[in-house]
């Protein structure tokens, strides 16, 4: 038997040995350990067992339990635990003694957009030609045969999602609801990361696609007026000021140096969004 085709399966073996903490199970002539809290009723010697198999980061042959949602061929989410730039990012597949590795040949050149920690990716496993476990992270083909067919009838929608590609153009993002969708650079409002979770709206459709947008919608994005009253109230004392839509055009002009149409403007620009309320003569930061 090669250890390389049994590592990352589910394999059977016979039950040789075990001791308080660990039960030893031979399959086909080798030794594995698994450990004996998993079991419901300790086994006995002869009884057959199942589980998956490894080696675990201290090279000990072990078998768990705990079978993987993902395997090889099984696609499953997982989240990143750690990076290391000469290495690759480890997840968690759920298996403690473990650590599998996406491989650095299969991230981005640049180490700013690789995975952070937390950050939820769709992997499965794949294993090489020594037996080594390895996560292989979905690319947008995977995604592209999960997707729906998106249209025009989402657009303006708030759209949830993560970062599953990054291109010179933009970056392929697959949303809460099984979309792809594409966010043009031009419509990034900040560097991503692959994995990166992502709130934007749908903006258009095309070739089944979202096409999606980070930047606010024109009511939501707060004027160099609306930011002045938003310093005012949150500056004043119980954050309230005398001045609200009704107020004298005069007034307004010598305390916030604007005509009362913009100050209007700014007031149901900051109202719309929730961030202020009038009430008894005054404007109240919320």
């Amino acid at each position: 038997m090669e250890l390389e085709d049994v590592y990352g399966h589910v394999v059977s073996g016979t039950v040789t040995d075990l001791n308080q903490t660990e039960v030893f199970v031979q399959v086909e002539g080798v030794t594995f350990a698994m450990d004996l809290e998993e079991f419901e009723e300790t086994p006995e010697l002869g009884d057959e067992v199942s589980g998956f198999a490894y080696e675990n980061r201290n090279h000990k042959n072990k078998m768990t339990l705990n079978i993987p949602s993902v395997m090889e061929g099984v696609w499953g989410y997982v989240k990143v635990i750690d990076s290391r730039t000469d290495l690759g990012v480890f997840v968690d597949i759920g298996i403690t003694d473990k650590d599998i590795v996406i491989s650095l040949d299969d991230l981005p050149l640049e180490h700013s957009e690789w995975p952070k920690k937390d950050d939820q990716l769709l992997v499965k496993l794949k294993i090489d030609h020594k037996g080594r476990l390895w996560a292989d992270m979905a690319d947008i083909n995977v995604y592209t045969q999960l997707a729906r067919s998106a249209n025009d009838d989402l657009k303006n929608k708030n759209i949830t999602g993560n970062v599953i590609a990054i291109r010179n153009s933009g970056a392929f993002v697959f949303t809460t609801e099984y979309y792809l969708a594409f966010l043009h650079k031009e419509e990034q409002v900040e560097p991503l990361h692959i994995g990166q979770k992502v709130e934007a709206r749908a903006i258009g459709s095309s070739h089944r696609r979202l096409n999606i947008s980070m930047k606010p919608r024109a009511f939501e994005e707060i004027t160099p007026d609306a930011q002045m009253i938003m310093a005012v109230l949150e500056h004043a004392r119980e954050n309230k000021m005398p001045y609200t839509d009704k107020s004298d055009p005069d007034d307004i002009r010598e305390y916030f140096g604007i005509s009362k149409a913009s100050f209007k403007r700014a007031l149901g620009n900051l109202m719309k969004q929730g961030k202020i309320e009038q009430k008894d003569g005054y404007t109240f930061l919320k």
